[in-house]
């Protein structure tokens, strides 16, 4: 799933008039960087959530989504056989407004599998490789999440999570620290693997489906999950900007 219907305040006038997942960033709209990471990894479809402007992602990218940059002999092969199916869920258009991110992901669970990818459509990860076997980690472990995270931007100094490395090997665990705690805490990169029961009783008290429209934030849930050793983590320090504000973009597009 991948979020897409923030109004972005902090970008305005830019998105006065632009959605924020189509802003250019070094020649491209900034959501298709994912859609073509996706696409290269072999996915068949994507949830799109939108709000803001909505009618204007859905025109740029309609339902099927193939690879328009062709670099080489395999992304042609990729362009014939990786098509990403896009299924818009319209919070907009049902609701007057975005749900929030837990709120938007609830309302879209009928459209997702089991354990699913989600990822911000204002982020710049032009490296991140979205692996298949992200999922099927999950999938074989008991736990709800596994989350990346990288180190503290500028505008997030003080980082969101910490992590646990365990003694076996297998993946940290994602701790929901205080902020006064002495131990480093990271940004959640907006990336992660889900389990859909995340998003169900007794975790979340939505209705499948979210019929009501109910706006809800993401952290409460992962805070909550990470207090009962339900959340896995690992750090990411490829590229990555959260697209946040005019100046971030200006400089992402300079470089």
């Amino acid at each position: 799933m991948l979020l897409a219907a923030g109004r972005g305040e902090r970008m305005r006038p830019l998105t006065d008039t632009c959605p924020k997942p189509l802003l250019m960033v070094q020649g491209k709209p900034l959501m298709q960087w994912h859609l073509e990471a996706l696409a290269r990894a072999g996915y068949p479809s994507v949830v799109v959530n939108t709000a803001w402007l909505a009618d204007r992602i859905e025109h740029k990218f309609n339902a099927v989504f193939g690879l328009q940059r062709l670099s080489n002999k395999r992304e042609q092969l990729l362009n014939k056989e990786h098509l990403l199916h896009l299924h818009y869920s319209s919070e907009g258009r049902d609701f007057g407004a975005a749900l929030e991110t837990a709120g938007g992901i609830a309302r879209a669970l009928p459209h997702l599998g089991d354990v699913f990818w989600l990822l911000a459509g204002d982020v710049f990860t032009p490296g991140f490789d979205f692996a298949p076997h992200a999922l099927a980690r999950l999938a074989a472990s008991d736990k709800l999440a596994h989350l990346w995270l990288v180190p503290n931007p500028p505008h997030n100094p003080g980082g969101d999570f910490g992590l646990q490395p365990s003694a076996d090997g297998s993946p940290a665990l994602a701790l929901n620290l205080p902020f006064d705690s002495p131990q480093a805490r990271y940004t959640y990169s907006t990336i992660g693997v889900f389990r859909r029961a995340l998003f169900e009783p007794p975790w979340c008290d939505i209705a499948p489906g979210n019929p009501l429209g109910v706006k809800a934030p993401l952290a409460p849930l992962l805070r909550r999950a990470m207090d009962n050793a339900q959340v896995t983590a690992e750090l990411y320090t490829g590229p990555w900007t959260d697209v946040g504000t005019p100046q971030r973009l200006a400089e992402l597009n300079a470089a």
